[in-house]
């Protein structure tokens, strides 16, 4: 049976990694016992120097133990960490064998990661170009980079020191996780979102998944700057947000679905009231008037749970001018669309779908998971009055995230749901870096809702409808585009 301590201070080991690397944490390794450019020599000689780190590591943290009661200090506290690391240098000094200043302060900041942090990860969390940490098991940790994935050389000692890594993020925010329970959500300080699953459901070992979120939110300007989304679709997109129209945002699993769903609220007037539900909280309005609801797991005796369909239930009875749901996934997505078609307009949610017609079969399916038995016919008609806009995102071959369609619900022909597309991204291939480059261009479809845009007074011209190509990444077409 798998045990895992908890407020236990995991002491560095001995034990070698089996895959040597460069002694530099949180950069891609390029160097594994196979390659050709390294000798078994440099391996072996590799493998010793780490095992000496190792056994330094370990031996600065028992005289660490030895000084001070670390039970009584405050991992958040500046002060207190900062007298730890005095502590660290000096005994770090007094040490022969460390002559070089920066393995002396590696060995410090290593082991005051151990003591108060999350060990090997926090050098990869410091790093704010990483978008994602992916840990496969104690030995192989991938991330990921302005959409690229890569091996670094970051190791834990054994599962169970991955172990005690993820029992201290989600015992941090009130979750357990253990071989009863051997799968959780949880975040981070910064309110990156982590997943997490153990064995003996994880065969090779614990597996962790950390979607990195900033301090500071990702702005609208930053997906203009970033080439994912252009002016012309932004200024529309304000509007439809002003303009309280219930906004559904499809995509694929990390292509950018949250993140927009973040930038879109932006435009939510300051003078209303927001509920906001959510599975992990991740979303970070900038409005004042934000209520932020967030769903509970049952506990040991399977009791307590709280779904994302209470709260939305819940929800209705705290008299919210806009409702968000950072993403639907069952139930609640019956009571969602109610919502929308009962007086809580400019409501917005995201779905798991590759495309706009997937996401109303998704829907089908999920609200037929609330224990009703509609038609789908009915389900359809529910959809097609409380949804007025569809924004697809996606990730490209090679990373790029892009808008790739706005399109318009105009409603019901028979059984099926119609709709216009108002403005796509249109790949037309690849560059000398195997990245999809294309077009955003206008279809020459006008708004349905231009005129209820025009009497709330925002600014909105037939114009911008126009059929023309708006903007290319296509190498040599333009200076426009980017990439």
């Amino acid at each position: 049976m798998l045990r895992i301590r908890r407020n236990v201070t995991p002491a560095p080991s001995t034990e070698a990694p089996e895959r040597p690397g460069p002694l530099a944490v949180g950069q891609p390794s390029t160097e594994t016992p196979a390659s050709a450019e390294v000798s078994k020599e440099e391996v072996l000689r590799l493998a010793q120097r780490r095992r000496e780190l190792a056994e330094l590591k370990l031996q600065l943290h028992r005289q660490l133990l030895e000084r001070i009661d670390l039970t009584k200090f405050e991992k958040d506290s500046p002060d207190q960490r900062a007298q730890i690391r005095k502590v660290l240098v000096d005994l770090v000094g007094r040490d022969n064998r460390v002559m070089d200043s920066r393995l002396r302060d590696r060995l410090v900041s290593e082991v005051l990661d151990e003591t108060f942090g999350l060990g090997p990860l926090e050098e990869i969390l410091s790093d704010p170009t990483v978008t994602d940490i992916l840990v496969n098991g104690p030995r192989q940790v991938y991330v990921e980079r302005k959409g690229q994935l890569t091996l670094t050389n970051v190791t834990f000692r054994d599962n169970d020191h991955l172990l005690q890594i993820i029992d201290r993020i989600v015992s941090s925010v009130g979750r357990r996780i253990d071989e009863t329970c051997p799968m959780v959500d949880a975040r981070l300080a910064d309110g990156s979102r982590v997943n997490a699953i153990i064995p003996p459901l994880a065969i090779d070992g614990p597996a962790v998944s950390i979607r990195r979120f900033g301090v500071s939110p990702i702005k609208i300007e930053d997906l203009i700057s970033y080439g994912s989304i252009i002016p012309e679709m932004v200024h529309f997109c304000a509007a439809a947000v002003r303009a309280k129209m219930n906004i559904l945002i499809v995509g694929g699993t990390g292509s950018g679905k949250t993140t927009l769903l973040n930038t879109l609220s932006s435009f939510i007037p300051e003078n209303e009231r927001v509920v906001t539900i959510e599975d992990a909280a991740e979303l970070q309005l900038q409005q004042t008037h934000v209520v932020r609801l967030e769903t509970r797991p049952p506990n040991i005796e399977g009791r307590g749970e709280i779904t994302a369909r209470e709260l939305v239930r819940n929800s209705l009875r705290m008299r919210p001018d806009r409702i968000i749901v950072g993403e639907v996934r069952g139930g609640e997505a019956l009571d969602m669309l109610q919502a929308m078609n009962t007086g809580h307009e400019g409501s917005m949610t995201t779905i798991h779908a590759n495309t706009t017609r997937d996401a109303i079969a998704r829907l089908e399916t999920m609200v037929g998971m609330a224990g009703l038995d509609l038609p789908n016919r009915a389900i359809r008609q529910q959809f097609a009055s409380a949804i007025n806009l569809i924004i697809q995102v996606q990730r490209l071959t090679g990373g790029p995230r892009r808008v790739v369609r706005i399109a318009e619900v105009l409603g019901m022909e028979g059984e099926t749901i119609t709709m216009q597309d108002l403005f796509l991204y249109e790949q037309v291939g690849l560059d000398q870096q195997h990245r999809a480059v294309g077009r955003f261009v206008a279809t020459g479809i006008r708004s349905r809702y231009i005129e209820r845009m025009i009497s709330m007074g925002l600014d909105i011209s037939p114009s911008m409808f126009e059929r023309r190509v708006l903007r290319s990444d296509v190498p040599g077409e333009n200076n426009n585009g980017r990439h």
